[in-house]
């Protein structure tokens, strides 16, 4: 399946946007605008450096973390009662919460920046796996011809001991 290309400059652009016009009204703790625009901070150097694994990587990890630490902000500072809510606040939260929609799908996309670099990020748990492949495996029943194995209690009668220097 072929992914379209998306720019990475746009999805930094946006996420920015967003986050601007979401810090307009003091709703969110300092925190929220802290923590995204570090991220973005990130970002801008995968930008700035095009060969960098390592910036995209560390973007896409940020781009998780803010997900799941928006979730906690909006969950503990959206205010309960809406009677003295005014429009300003409203578009605020609407641009917080467009951007915490946005961001898996941002996510799709740097992963796919990420393995185009080059990036193979394969997770292992530590769990034993199998593999049908066994090309890899070498035969035990048969043993090579080279040499027979090494005594080290059988030493030859030509053998010299060797001369201890003190």
């Amino acid at each position: 399946m072929e992914v379209p290309a998306i720019n990475l400059k746009a999805i930094v652009l946006v996420h920015w946007l967003l986050t601007i016009w979401a810090c307009m009204v003091s709703w969110l703790p300092n925190s929220f605008a802290w923590g995204n625009f570090s991220v973005l901070a990130v970002g801008v150097w995968a930008i700035a450096q095009r060969d960098s694994i390592d910036a995209v990587l560390m973007f896409l990890m940020g781009l998780v973390v803010t997900i799941l630490t928006d979730i906690v902000h909006f969950g503990i500072y959206y205010p309960v009662n809406d009677f003295a809510v005014d429009t300003r606040f409203r578009f605020s939260a609407g641009m917080a919460i467009l951007s915490l929609l946005l961001k898996p799908a941002s996510c799709f996309f740097v992963y796919q920046m990420y393995r185009e670099r080059g990036g193979d990020y394969n997770v292992n748990f530590g769990f034993p796996s199998v593999s049908r492949d066994r090309d890899a495996y070498q035969s035990i029943d048969q043993q090579e011809e080279s040499s027979p194995p090494a005594n080290p209690f059988n030493q030859a009668q030509d053998s010299k001991p060797a001369v201890r220097t003190y």
